[in-house]
């Protein structure tokens, strides 16, 4: 077991569980979560898979070509590490929006057992134990939630669109809604992203974040020269969260880019494209599994 670490802390943790095939699967988590001891969660990363090609080998997208039967086969395997099952898997249907939808037993399987009936979803919260948050990355940044006092979760998209729209908050302030959550009971996790020396923007999506961080913008953008930034998704997230009422010592932030470690996680803008995606898993335990 492997531990990243950012400045001596224990913020990501690597685990690896044997398969019958002889290869690993490399699942990412965070302390802080597990901490609360209410959640299971993961992030996948590329490694003890089926998938091939481009796809190797834990590919979680059955729309990017990949052969059906590897990409279940994947999901199964992400299932029985978590002892969680496939059936109660929801997926986000993403479109880059700030949409949350609060998930029930009814939604149970949505995405992988059956057709899911909603869309342009980014953000999913649920208070039903046994259910297993889905989201889906490869590059764009993942936002776990955890509320330890009312026992409810969340899971959100927030690449660069959703970034500049504050989705972190939009999320805190659904769970306020539908579960009562208070921001200062939250815990949360920044998780494995493109990092802003990866990350070149144009000036149209420089101006949309000097107008959403008016006022703090060069904390999250750095000039070049020929109206080129750097944007850091990172920094921009953190203070979304943290201005929304989350404690700082209720963040952790992993800062493993998956631009740079293009060889174990997915990253669209290395491979210009030709990859699969990693998988955002987050569920409630059990009240008797506490």
């Amino acid at each position: 077991m492997q531990y990243f670490q950012e400045k001596g802390n224990e913020v990501l943790k690597q685990t690896v569980y044997p398969q019958a095939d002889g290869s690993g699967l490399t699942l990412l988590s965070y302390p802080l979560l597990d901490e609360t001891n209410i959640v299971k969660h993961c992030f996948t990363t590329r490694f003890g898979g089926v998938s091939t090609g481009e796809f190797a080998s834990m590919n979680l997208s059955f729309t990017r070509g990949d052969r059906e039967e590897a990409v279940r086969e994947n999901f199964m395997r992400v299932a029985r590490a978590l002892e969680v099952e496939t059936e109660n898997f929801v997926f986000s249907d993403q479109t880059h929006t700030t949409n949350v939808r609060r998930v029930t037993r009814e939604d149970a399987g949505k995405g992988f057992v059956r057709p899911r009936d909603y869309a342009d979803v980014d953000g999913l919260i649920t208070d039903e134990p046994g259910l297993t948050l889905v989201t889906f990355y490869a590059d764009c940044v993942p936002l776990y939630f955890v509320d330890p006092v009312h026992r409810a979760i969340g899971l959100a998209h927030s690449g660069w669109r959703g970034t500049a729209a504050r989705m972190g908050a939009v999320a805190v302030a659904a769970m306020g809604r539908e579960f009562g959550t208070r921001p200062e009971d939250l815990i949360c996790a920044v998780g494995p992203s493109i990092c802003r020396d990866c990350y070149e923007v144009g000036e149209d999506v420089a101006q949309k974040f000097r107008a959403a961080f008016a006022g703090c913008e060069r904390e999250v953008l750095t000039e070049k020269p020929h109206h080129k930034y750097l944007l850091d998704l990172w920094r921009a997230n953190e203070r979304v969260l943290l201005e929304a009422g989350v404690r700082r010592e209720h963040l952790a932030v992993g800062r493993l880019c998956t631009c740079c470690n293009s060889n174990i996680l997915f990253s669209h803008r290395a491979t210009g494209g030709k990859r699969g995606n990693l998988g955002a898993f987050l569920c409630l335990r059990q009240c008797e599994q506490k």
